[in-house]
């Protein structure tokens, strides 16, 4: 990792214990630091606010973190690998596909079972992966940053256009399924959780391997092969990893667009051009943004609670125009 990465990783550890804390003492009931850190360490069943600290909050907190982290390294390999800097899952259409898998899986064939939902996240994932990478390719010109995003952005409209169709055939089997569609980190089931957990541990660990070899392949292909990067197996590689980080972080908490777009783009000014520390600095990055995202998604307009991944839309949206103008 480069001085600057080893700089500012302890930092943003720091900054994530804060925002951690932070995100359960805050809510409908504001509960006070010390109260956490009895409620953490000599926890009270008779105490209510100890109990909305270990049942409500702290599972909360967790999700946010892993969400968050698997969503902005699977950004930042995306941007690195295809060298596209508005590559992100939510823009190339991964989150939507998944997402439509879940759905029909979960409302026609009745597969609730929380063991198939990252797999159904990952299989939706893969083929649009494949759809969007194939358009780009066919257009003239190959697959280049422009092309990406619109081939994106027209999977993402018509995949997310079966979604409304399901909805509208069979409303009551899909009513539970349309906060989720929104992205959200509130009442998730732990069980999901345990069965997405190696999927997304995976999907990190593999990041952090490849990290050396993104590296290259960010500065093109030719001169990857230069350093001895084999690159069809490098790009083959980080594609599993962002799949497996997609598939986990849907099953957790339903599609949130941006994070894997800002985060990276966040990271790379504060360490450089080196995945070595992009990728771990985007995984606390991406902790921090989507605890404080959530903090605002339940506070802004309380007592009425937002969805997260509206706001992270609305947050990421902007940054998305800005970068189109910037780059393209």
């Amino acid at each position: 990792m480069t001085k600057a990465g080893w700089f500012s990783l302890p930092v943003l550890l720091g900054g994530l214990v804060l925002a951690f804390g932070w995100h359960i003492a805050v809510g409908a009931k504001t509960v006070p630091l010390h109260v956490v850190l009895e409620a953490l360490v000599a926890y009270d069943q008779s105490n209510f606010d100890h109990v909305v600290v270990t049942d409500l909050r702290l599972p909360r907190a967790f999700y946010a973190v892993l969400v968050g982290a698997a969503l902005a390294v699977a950004g930042a390999l995306m941007q690195g690998v295809t060298r596209n800097p508005l590559a992100e899952p939510g823009v190339l259409g991964l989150l939507t596909g998944a997402s439509l898998v879940v759905v029909m899986a979960v409302g026609y064939f009745r597969l609730v079972d929380p063991a198939f939902i990252p797999f159904l996240a990952a299989l939706g994932a893969t083929v649009t992966a494949a759809l969007v990478w194939g358009i780009a390719a066919a257009a003239p010109g190959g697959s280049t940053p422009l092309t990406l995003v619109l081939a994106g952005a027209a999977i993402t409209g018509f995949l997310a256009a079966f979604i409304s169709l399901a909805h509208l055939l069979d409303q009551e089997s899909f009513d539970r399924l349309r906060v989720w569609l929104t992205g959200t980190l509130a009442g998730r089931s732990t069980d999901v959780l345990i069965w997405a957990l190696p999927w997304l541990i995976g999907g990190l660990v593999l990041a952090l391997l490849l990290a050396p070899q993104v590296t290259a392949l960010a500065m093109g292909d030719e001169t990857a092969v230069g350093l001895g990067v084999d690159v069809a197996r490098v790009k083959l590689l980080a594609m599993l990893s962002v799949i497996s980080l997609t598939a986990a972080a849907v099953a957790i908490a339903g599609p949130m667009a941006f994070v894997g777009l800002v985060i990276p783009h966040v990271a790379r000014i504060l360490v450089g051009a080196d995945y070595r520390a992009i990728v771990p600095v985007s995984a606390v990055l991406g902790a921090v943004y989507l605890l404080v995202v959530d903090i605002a998604a339940r506070m802004v307009l309380a007592p009425i609670e937002v969805s997260t991944g509206i706001v992270t839309a609305l947050l990421g949206a902007p940054f998305f125009v800005w970068l189109v103008r910037a780059r393209l």
